[in-house]
């Protein structure tokens, strides 16, 4: 029952989207896309319908009530020929026996006595249910990592666009110095057309990362569950997420394979398996059904009913004992066995990718991490060698080219710096997926 929570949350959304925009921390939005993302919708969905199959499963094996009635009228009652008892003529004589309306009504309860299938039936059907919860629990998982990841985005671009926006005010005094200094004859042209050019691919790379910022801010939505056009308020900044505690830990971290939700699933199938081997071996047993059936009949010739009615009952037992079936039923659990054997290699097959997927995970981290920081620095680097250039090409020091490559080389720390920290959060993420730590 645990979807019927998706339906105050979008209505909050809804709400927000007349009152102006939504203040969205990480963790709500990872709370949210765990909440009404569409893929944890469907999974809620199966999860209710696993545990509507387990009470169809076991109301097969409680008593069983059936009512019935009918009423017929022979237009024509059938007419029966027999010998003439009383020894005159005619020979035979036209009789009919009925009458032209009869009515009944009954009631027959049915009961499950013994059926080896039902009771593995019940077990499995448990299982079942364990397997959609744990199957919900990993789209949950799932949609707070994609939320989390669609927001590292959002922030990625923006970053990228604000830095890139620093550079233009530089670039545009530079570009206007330099277009003085040629009026006046003391710079050339192509001084001014270097700069003009870098000044229009600085405002390209600008509108670049807005474009991004605003595909990802879509995405993020769609991933969240929530409208197109819902305008969000991203109240984590980036280097707020960047600086969190946490790293080290997870890089320390093991992996506890038992609890993971992936190794869960797998062995929840194993068990699923076993259960098909011993429901296919029930197939060999008897099967037992008792019944009971009470009815009562009315007749009449002009009436439907008439005043009189006639009871009947009823009581049995029904067996059912297989004894030949060619084949059929051995072969039937020579395959389950097999799908059973599949089953464990599977487990065992979840079991080394998951730590071999930790160890990988933890590799990145440690790189994407030493990345991060590289480009950190070079960015501050980039920046301090751009705006001492910047200073020179003012006091006639340095040349428009000198200038231009040192701004090349400072947009280009920005891209790459906006890219290290998008790859060392998501890094994060996917260790933290691979710990199952969602």
């Amino acid at each position: 029952m645990r979807y019927w929570i998706l339906i105050p949350s979008f209505a909050i959304a809804q709400l927000v989207l007349s009152q102006g925009a939504m203040p969205l921390s990480l963790q709500r939005a990872t709370d949210l896309a765990a909440e009404q993302s569409y893929a944890v919708r469907n999974s809620a969905l199966e999860a209710e319908k696993a545990i509507r199959r387990e009470k169809e499963i076991l109301a097969i094996g409680l008593p069983q009530l059936n009512a019935s009635g009918s009423l017929q009228n022979y237009l024509d009652v059938p007419t029966s020929v027999v010998p003439n008892f009383f020894g005159n003529d005619p020979e035979f004589l036209e009789v009919q026996f009925g009458v032209p309306w009869t009515t009944t009504g009954g009631l027959r309860l049915d009961q499950l006595l013994f059926d080896g299938s039902y009771l593995v039936g019940l077990a499995a059907t448990k299982e079942l249910r364990k397997q959609s919860d744990e199957e919900l629990e990993q789209a949950e998982k799932e949609a707070r990592i994609t939320a989390a990841k669609a927001y590292y985005a959002v922030l990625a671009a923006e970053e990228g666009a604000r830095l890139l926006k620093e550079t233009v005010p530089v670039l545009e005094r530079s570009y206007t110095e330099s277009k003085a200094l040629f009026e006046n004859g003391f710079a050339e042209s192509t001084d001014v057309d270097r700069l003009e050019l870098e000044l229009q691919n600085t405002r390209d790379r600008v509108t670049v990362f807005e474009r991004q910022a605003e595909v990802a801010n879509a995405y993020l939505l769609f991933v969240l569950g929530l409208p197109i056009g819902t305008e969000l308020d991203l109240t984590d900044p980036l280097q707020t997420l960047i600086d969190a505690p946490g790293s080290e830990e997870l890089l320390g971290s093991e992996l506890n394979m038992d609890a993971h939700v992936d190794h869960r699933i797998a062995a929840t199938y194993e068990r699923l398996q076993v259960l098909n081997v011993k429901n296919e071996k029930s197939a060999y047993l008897p099967k037992l059904r008792g019944f009971f059936s009470y009815q009562q009949q009315a007749f009449g010739n002009a009436e439907v009913v008439d005043s009189d009615w006639y009871p009947a009952s009823l009581w049995g037992l029904n067996l059912d004992v297989p004894l030949f079936s060619s084949g059929s039923r051995s072969n039937k659990v020579a395959q389950a066995k097999l799908t059973l054997e599949q089953a464990q290699v599977n487990l065992e097959r979840v079991e080394q990718q998951l730590s071999l997927e930790v160890r990988q995970r933890r590799s990145d981290l440690q790189t994407a991490r030493d990345l991060y920081e590289n480009a950190r620095d070079r960015l501050e680097l980039s920046r301090k060698i751009f705006e001492r250039t910047s200073t020179k090409y003012t006091e006639g020091l340095s040349s428009s080219f000198e200038l231009n490559t040192e701004q090349s080389s400072y947009i280009q720390s920005q891209v790459d710096y906006v890219q290290r920290v998008a790859d060392y959060l998501n890094a994060r993420t996917e260790l933290r997926r691979s710990l199952d730590l969602f």
